[in-house]
């Protein structure tokens, strides 16, 4: 129904229908606006406000008993942190990410700063003797056997011998229980891999020789100039050892990251390798001038087992005794199988697994054995000390 004026009654108010009495029902409408609903509160992020906090109980023994904070960040990255994980707790690597740590974490019996240590040349006279005392015990043994040649009898020349070798691991004991080679724990079998090596050195040559001749005729002539150089290269071992702990402690202190550790300290590595086989080829080189019938052009074979000694130990006193056993073991399992070979090929419808052995010598020599044994071993240990010796971890207590 129409108004006074021409426009609709108000029959209904805001769009509601009037009741009988003609009154408007008024029902509130709301203006258009989000309702509120207790159930459908927003739910905040859950997860810790201080995720460093969480770090921190989980490693709070390495955070108490490190003595700065380089220690944390060595024991970070053996847990399988990386610098792209420090970055979910806010930080740019695992080195500024263990300074909070070291920071906020009381260290229980955390020692006072120590004051800057001692110049290394210092530090490395408590050691040097005793890595000089091998190669002196046998300097002295052979040149007691050379000047008591033709003088001396079979059982004398024996005794000598025999008090000669026991200086030699007196010294060697010595030697690597202090210093930069000594190494905090070791694999069962490592001596016996060790003495068997140097024994080939001496005489696998020989042996191998009368083998493919027909042999063993039972008597095998030692070659004791390469145990000599190996004997002497236990000091330049050493100071290379030493040289490379200390770059990689002041490396690890100036680092801004893991891969920036790394790439610091492999081309060390490298170079403390090459350093040593350098002295150690000069070395075994004056041995073989010292005895008359030793080759000098014969190096390559001891240098190659030289390389292996050295690397094996050096992972070793970084904390990886088992890859270096492994290493030797495996030279040690060539040595041993090449006389077997051709002992076996001897047998009816064998002769096929000597072929290599015998390939081998007529193309190197029975060099060629030790050769191919230490060689791949010590290039495989070497590729595994680019990747092990290059983490923070394995420097945490160098």
């Amino acid at each position: 129904m129409d108004g006074p004026n021409g426009a609709p009654a108000p029959d209904s108010v805001g769009g509601e229908p009037a009741d009988e009495g003609g009154g408007a029902v008024r029902s509130a409408v709301r203006a258009p606006e989000i309702a509120y609903h207790p159930a459908r509160r927003s739910v905040a992020r859950r997860g810790p406000a201080d995720p460093v906090k969480v770090l921190m109980h989980r490693h709070r023994d390495l955070c108490e008993r490190a003595v700065d904070p380089l220690e944390i960040a060595a024991g970070l990255e053996a847990h399988g942190l990386t610098d792209r994980t420090a970055a979910r707790y806010r930080h740019r690597d695992v080195f500024s990410l263990a300074e909070e740590l070291y920071a906020r974490v009381p260290g229980s019996g955390r020692p006072v700063p120590r004051a800057p240590g001692p110049d290394p040349g210092e530090e490395a006279t408590g050691w040097a003797l005793p890595a000089l005392l091998p190669g002196a015990a046998c300097l002295a043994t052979f040149g007691a056997l050379r000047v008591t040649e033709g003088v001396l009898g079979g059982e004398a020349r024996f005794a000598v011998t025999a008090v000669g070798a026991l200086l030699v691991v007196l010294g060697l004991r010595l030697a690597l229980r202090s210093g930069p080679l000594r190494a905090p724990e070791s694999v069962g079998g490592v001596t016996l891999y060790v003495c068997w090596l140097l024994g080939y050195t001496v005489y696998g040559d020989d042996l191998l020789a009368q083998v493919i001749s027909g042999g063993p005729d039972g008597h095998w002539a030692a070659a004791p100039a390469p145990l000599l150089g190996l004997t002497l290269a236990l000091a330049p071992a050493a100071w290379c050892a030493h040289l490379f702990s200390v770059h990689a402690r002041r490396r690890l202190a100036g680092s801004h990251g893991l891969s920036d550790f790394g790439a610091g300290v492999r081309p060390m590595l490298f170079g403390v390798v090459a350093l040593f086989l350098c002295a150690l080829t000069a070395l075994l080189f004056l041995a073989a001038l010292g005895h008359p019938g030793a080759d000098g052009a014969e190096l390559v074979a001891p240098v190659a087992l030289g390389g292996l000694l050295f690397l094996a130990r050096l992972l070793a006193v970084h904390g990886f005794p088992e890859p270096a056993a492994t290493g030797l073991a495996a030279a040690c399992a060539v040595e041993v199988a090449a006389p077997f070979l051709v002992l076996a090929g001897r047998l009816p419808g064998l002769g096929l697994v000597a072929r290599p052995v015998d390939a081998l010598y007529a193309a190197a020599g029975p060099g060629g054995v030790p050769i191919i044994a230490c060689g791949v071993a010590a290039f495989g240990l070497l590729v595994h000390a680019s990747v092990t010796l290059t983490r923070a971890s394995a420097h945490a207590t160098a």
